[in-house]
């Protein structure tokens, strides 16, 4: 979903034009024979299909999937911030660590070394 416009995966050739035909029993026999079949191979277009068949209205149908496209365009974007600020807070005490962690074995070399001079 890169340009993220609609919920329906990019390999999924259903579009919001052609289902909303079918649901209004506008769609050409060709495109009713597509959109049963791509119901038939996806569970997940077969409930969205069956889903929609219950609305009524078409102008609330397309409000409403205006309304999910946002939610989900606002979720992606707030969990790619999430996930940005997370690993390079991440990062930064793995480096801390692992600078820490070589000190302290320069740290030990260098007493264990004084100790075998004094001896």
């Amino acid at each position: 979903m890169t340009d993220l416009k609609d919920i329906l995966h990019d390999d999924e050739s259903l579009k919001n034009e052609d289902l909303l035909r079918y649901l209004e029993g506008n769609a050409s026999d060709e495109e009713r024979f597509a959109i049963e079949k791509q119901m038939a191979d996806s569970d997940f277009i077969n409930d969205a299909v069956e889903g929609l068949q219950v609305f009524q209205d078409r102008q609330k149908l397309q409000q409403y999937a205006a309304q999910l496209n946002l939610q989900l365009r606002k979720q992606t974007t707030q969990e790619r911030k999430r996930k940005r600020r997370r690993t390079l807070n991440s990062q930064q005490w793995t480096l801390i660590t692992i600078v820490t962690i070589l000190l302290l074995c320069v740290l030990a070399y260098w007493v264990i070394r004084i100790y075998q001079h004094q001896t």
